[in-house]
């Protein structure tokens, strides 16, 4: 990261921003060569907050340079380019959603063997560790949300011609800081040499966009294997947890062998730049945990902080898996087509995270499958609390302190059920993020994949479990 240098007098001062993964600039100086990525983290590429609530637009740089929403789609018609939202029912308005294509059965027959043959991904010779690996991938459990997501952007960006790698000068662009973000594309064995929805099905870049999709399913497993030990939890989708049905032990190797074998499968997609931006997403999730258990009680209090946090756990995951999927396809890193996908995973996770801490409040544990007001219990405040004591600034000793004195949770949540507007500006606050999720996938050309990611952010905001 550069920053730059600013007139001391002149410089507003900054919130608290805790870096959960230190690494030296000696360190990163050393891991990088003149063609490598340089990767910003989304947070920094896109914005978190609406500018009502203090938000601003990140500054331009590789990562979110080409976002023009007419280039990818010259003299095509669009009746949906300018949707909003808000048109739709269930969030205040009145067309139906589904005049746009099912997500979950366009992909269905595709990921349809998913599950068979994931299982047979994680097959070990030790069986009690191949059951705890194999426990979260049995059919009941889940929707596939996230092979679901890749698999509609590999659809969705095979409708979109890869843009020409030319700079301003005409000239092609060279390696090095200025043309590495040109990179990343994988080399597409096809007639002609572009993917198509014609062409895109049954073809080795499809199989290797489905392969990842399993990879991202493996990962966030294991993540969710490791998390319930780290917070003791009882329960998970529904069924026990992985640590409850073996031990501590067991679930934290099961982890541990899903993440070995999600590495090695994903060094087998050949593609280093897909490898470096998932390896990144690993490193995320990382970050996530030791921020939410080392966070000082300062950034407790802030939305930016939350948010943050949010996109480690979650959103880092999807939208780095979104960018790798365009990749796969033939798109360069810096491609409007990549930066589209990227936009619209980030924006995509924390609408999904947001709305998932609003269900900790609304929704009954037997519906949601993890235990009702889990994050109080870990101390931790998501958006509908912090918008509370945003109103009622009583609470914020309370959430500083992580709700550690008796009482504290049940005084927190009358304040926030007290409230008029603490659960509404949180449900606005998903809203945000979806309708720029969709704002993101609107760059790309029509194509029934896209118009089911639509749909899909839509569910994502409105639904009950």
């Amino acid at each position: 990261m550069s920053a730059t240098a600013e007139d001391v007098s002149t410089k507003k001062p900054e919130k608290f921003r805790p870096n959960p993964v230190v690494v030296s600039a000696e360190a990163e100086a050393l891991s990088h060569s003149e063609t490598t990525m340089k990767l910003t983290p989304s947070y920094e590429l896109f914005q978190m907050l609406a500018q009502e609530e203090g938000g601003s637009a990140p500054e331009t740089v590789s990562g979110n340079q080409l976002r023009d929403g007419s280039v990818l789609k010259t003299g095509q018609p669009d009746d949906l380019a300018e949707l909003q939202l808000s048109n739709y029912v269930g969030c205040g308005g009145k067309t139906k959603i589904e005049t746009l294509p099912d997500p979950f059965k366009m992909v269905e027959k595709e990921l349809q063997p998913f599950s068979d043959s994931i299982k047979e991904l994680v097959s070990t010779d030790q069986p009690i560790l191949s059951m705890a690996a194999k426990h979260f991938f049995e059919k009941r459990h889940g929707k596939r949300f996230r092979p679901t997501i890749v698999q509609l952007v590999a659809k969705a960006v095979a409708a979109a011609t890869p843009e020409q790698t030319i700079a301003d000068d005409n000239e092609p662009m060279k390696d090095g800081d200025s043309g590495w973000q040109w990179s990343g594309a994988s080399v597409v064995e096809v007639d002609g040499g572009v993917i198509t929805p014609d062409n895109h099905q049954g073809s080795e870049v499809w199989r290797r966009q489905a392969q990842l999709g399993q990879i991202v399913e493996m990962i966030h497993v294991a993540s969710l294997i490791h998390d319930d030990v780290l917070d003791e939890a009882d329960t998970r989708r529904g069924g026990e947890a992985v640590h409850k049905l073996y031990s501590n032990k067991v679930a934290v190797l099961a982890g541990d062998y899903l993440l070995a074998r999600a590495s090695v499968l994903l060094a087998r997609l050949e593609n280093t730049a897909v490898v470096q931006i998932m390896a990144t997403a690993l490193e995320s999730l990382v970050a996530g945990e030791i921020m939410q258990l080392k966070s000082p009680p300062e950034s407790l209090l802030e939305m930016e902080s939350y948010l943050r946090k949010s996109y480690y756990k979650t959103a880092s995951l999807i939208c780095y898996a979104c960018r790798s999927t365009a990749l796969l396809g033939g798109h360069a890193y810096g491609s409007t087509v990549a930066t589209a996908c990227e936009e619209f995973g980030f924006h995509l996770g924390l609408a999904y995270q947001i709305q998932d801490d609003i269900l900790d409040f609304t929704a009954a544990a037997s519906v949601l499958g993890k235990p009702a007001l889990a994050d109080m219990d870990l101390g931790l405040s998501t958006a509908p609390i912090l918008y509370a004591a945003q109103e009622n600034k009583s609470l914020r000793p309370l959430v500083m302190r992580r709700f550690k004195k008796k009482g504290d949770k049940q005084t927190a949540l009358e304040a926030l059920y007290k409230s008029d507007t603490a659960m509404d500006k949180a449900k606005g606050l998903a809203n945000f993020h979806a309708q720029r999720a969709i704002d993101a996938i609107l760059r790309l050309p029509k194509s029934e994949a896209r118009d089911a990611l639509i749909r899909l952010t839509h569910a994502v905001i409105t639904r009950k479990k």
